[in-house]
């Protein structure tokens, strides 16, 4: 038999190391040598990312978790080299919806609920910075801007709420809309927002350039109370709150 090369044995160990039910150890190794590296890699893996998904882990079990761990290790191919991203990887895994998890035996919620959980470790080790808070008086007639260290989030599932005594089958009527923010101690905290609210913040973002009044007033046409002064009265202090909890501000001006 011919001698490999360093390359045909590399990819040979790392067939082995990803799927060692479906690839054996290359030939030139021993075997035992081969099954440490193998349990390490796994190890290493599951260690690296069980720590963002607590709730996950503990809905799965620890039997489906590894098993869900070495489909990823398979079946997927990161696009980063930080273990720091491996946990949003594994978020866009589940995603995407792989056919090797489309058996239904997974919970239907699995890839919102991973998702809720690493929000919560990307805002913490975030390098964007707060917005300088700006004249509250001046929010209706300026544009506005959304911090970056706030982030409104849309689900289909409650995933606040999931956990061991809670996993529901089926979708509910009405969205889970969250707000999640890191305060200045780093903290992160989440919080419901009303449709009205987290349109609001949609708005924000899709239509930047328009300054708070118009802002308001774009929103109660779209919720059918145009002319009402109420309605723009609470949605005037509604934005203040927001500015007092750092999330929305004046925009600078050009």
């Amino acid at each position: 038999m011919a001698k490999r090369s360093l390359h045909e044995q590399q990819n040979s160990m790392g067939l082995y190391l990803r799927d060692p039910d479906g690839h054996a150890p290359p030939p030139e190794m021993d075997p035992a040598r081969a099954g440490v590296y193998r349990d390490l890699v796994f190890a290493n893996l599951s260690s690296l990312i069980s720590g963002t998904f607590p709730v996950l882990v503990k809905i799965l079990g620890d039997e489906r978790w590894r098993a869900l761990v070495r489909i990823f290790l398979r079946d997927y191919r990161a696009h980063t080299p930080k273990f720091g991203e491996i946990a949003e990887e594994f978020v866009g895994f589940l995603a995407a919806e792989p056919a090797a998890l489309a058996d239904g035996s997974w919970p239907p919620f699995m890839a919102e609920l991973a998702h809720y959980e690493w929000v919560e470790m990307a805002l913490q080790q975030s390098t964007a910075e707060s917005l300088p808070p700006g004249d509250v008086n001046l929010l209706l007639d300026c544009a506005l801007q959304i911090s970056p260290l706030a982030w409104p989030l849309a689900y289909a599932w409650p995933v606040q709420l999931l956990g061991p005594d809670y996993q529901p089958d089926n979708v509910p009527t009405e969205p889970t809309l969250l707000l999640v923010r890191r305060d200045a101690d780093w903290s992160v905290r989440f919080s419901r927002l009303s449709p009205l609210a987290w349109r609001l913040l949609q708005r924000i973002d899709e239509f930047p350039e328009l300054d708070g009044r118009a802002q308001l007033q774009g929103l109660a046409h779209e919720a059918g109370a145009v002319g009402s002064t109420e309605f723009l009265h609470n949605g005037e202090a509604l934005l203040r709150q927001m500015h007092g909890e750092g999330v929305v501000t004046p925009a600078p001006a050009p």
